[in-house]
């Protein structure tokens, strides 16, 4: 296994006085896809806004590319290299897709080059360039989202529930396109909730269940515990 660019040891976070991650062990190898999964309420999300920063983990520790990261800010984690796509996408809905893709230009780098990469990884967003993003398709949506993330060039790509609401069709070509980012360097975590597409594209898959990650491995080798009911072996 290659050297981990993430890496959660013995994590606990807490909401107040709940805690919903009672130890969580989780290593992200550099240039690969590890697919975290299982049912709502398990720990998933809180395990990402962990690892990006956004909330802080009560005990434990969290490691980027081999570095001491507890207690850094989500934005000095994206200086880093961490680039977060949450769950609902996070787009401006009353700003063109090309205004959205100039916000990322704030943090260097000019719209052109910006609008170039975005375009020809997503030529349907360039067709929708001067289109209101908030009146695009889900699927739409989730492409900007993407490609702005993108633009920022990360190391760690942290997605979550990448297929939410969208339909099949439309959820196996974003996969795709996360098989092609992973093959051009990027190291990606996302988290699911169904199975079934992303482990198309994952190197390895962690199943949490109740705060704690219970089983990892290469996704051929988890085929018992994927198939339970509460993961929705049909999907």
């Amino acid at each position: 296994m290659p050297a981990p660019i993430l890496e959660l040891a013995n994590v606990r976070a807490a909401y107040g006085k709940i805690e919903v991650l009672h130890g969580v062990d989780l290593v992200v190898p550099e240039g690969s896809v590890v697919a975290l999964l299982g049912p709502n309420g398990g720990g998933k999300t809180t395990t990402l806004k962990v690892a990006s920063g956004q909330m802080a983990a009560t005990a434990g520790c969290v490691h980027l590319a081999g570095r001491h990261v507890n207690g850094a800010t989500a934005d000095a984690l994206a200086r880093m290299g961490v680039c977060t796509i949450p769950e609902g996408r996070g787009i401006f809905p009353n700003l063109t897709v090309r205004e959205n893709l100039r916000m990322v230009t704030f943090a260097g780098g000019g719209l052109s080059e910006v609008e170039d990469v975005a375009y020809t990884r997503f030529p349907r967003l360039g067709e929708r360039r001067h289109q209101l993003a908030g009146t695009m398709s889900g699927g739409e949506q989730q492409m900007l989202a993407m490609a702005r993330g993108l633009a920022t060039d990360p190391a760690l790509l942290l997605l979550d529930e990448l297929s939410m609401g969208l339909a099949p069709l439309i959820v196996e070509q974003l996969y795709e396109i996360v098989a092609q980012i992973a093959a051009e360097g990027v190291s990606i975590l996302v988290v699911e909730q169904f199975a079934r597409t992303v482990l198309g594209v994952a190197d390895y898959a962690a199943i949490m269940l109740h705060g704690r990650v219970t089983s990892v491995g290469q996704p051929a080798d988890l085929e018992e515990e994927l198939s339970a009911a509460y993961l929705g072996a049909s999907h």
